[in-house]
């Protein structure tokens, strides 16, 4: 595989998935432009890592819940490399609350991180992608509970449901462009958005034994299907979700 030229953004890029995913596109030759609402330091370190895999990186601090914010980051990544090739609405959040107990502010403050932003990211990722006249790839960070239901966790549920209708969407609205529009579907990865379940080894028994590979899956192994998604290797895909789960979703009731 080879991005070398290519011009990517990561909404939530300085940890977690969003960190995996900057150094596996890195990896493969990418410049980045990282997004980040907290931990200054910890982009800066992200930018020397991308620097040592002989790639350029630049942080910038924008709240992608906020369209104009969105629209600046675009407008910084132009501005640094001239273009963009890929984007990836990486960035979400959840508040593990039932549907009896959800209030609004929690349910508004999911749905703008994890769904508004991926909605006006894909928006103004397409038209700078359509103005340069080169097509090409939106990724957008759903979860296999765009599909599975997850009890105690409703908003989160109901903002990668909507993902999922947006990826299907927008790939086939954009697609005559060539602009191609994936979504990926992890399952349980080893982030600290899971540390409760982590730092329970009753949990994490539970959890590995619904898991037909036995594991939670790491960073770095959801970072490596973005790569591929990125990549001339997933040229004919689009419109679809393509579910990194270790198997769970067909060998389990929800989580």
């Amino acid at each position: 595989m080879s991005l070398h030229g290519k011009v990517a953004i990561v909404t939530g890029g300085n940890s977690g998935i969003g960190k995996a995913v900057v150094l596996a596109l890195a990896a493969q030759g990418a410049n980045i432009v990282i997004d980040y609402v907290a931990n200054p330091a910890a982009t800066d370190a992200l930018e020397q890592q991308v620097a040592g895999l002989g790639d350029r990186a630049i942080g910038v601090e924008a709240d992608v819940s906020k369209v104009a914010d969105l629209q600046r980051l675009i407008s910084a990544t132009v501005e640094a490399f001239g273009r963009l090739d890929i984007m990836v609405n990486n960035a979400g959040i959840e508040t593990r609350t039932s549907v009896l107990d959800t209030t609004e502010a929690q349910y508004e403050r999911v749905m703008e991180i994890n769904l508004k932003s991926a909605f006006f990211g894909t928006q103004l990722a397409a038209k700078q992608m359509i103005a340069q006249g080169s097509g090409g790839r939106i990724i957008n960070m759903s979860s296999v509970h765009e599909d599975w239901p997850m009890p105690g966790n409703t908003a989160y549920c109901l903002s990668k449901g909507g993902m999922r209708m947006l990826t299907r969407t927008a790939g086939v609205e954009l697609g005559p462009h060539g602009v191609h529009v994936v979504g990926v579907g992890p399952g349980a990865v080893a982030t600290p958005i899971n540390t409760s379940t982590m730092d329970d080894p009753q949990k994490m028994k539970v959890l590995d034994a619904a898991i037909p590979l036995g594991r939670m899956a790491t960073p770095e192994e959801i970072g490596a299907v973005v790569a591929f998604l990125a990549d001339e290797g997933a040229t004919y895909l689009t419109a679809t979700t393509i579910f990194a789960d270790g198997g769970i979703m067909h060998s389990s009731p929800g989580l």
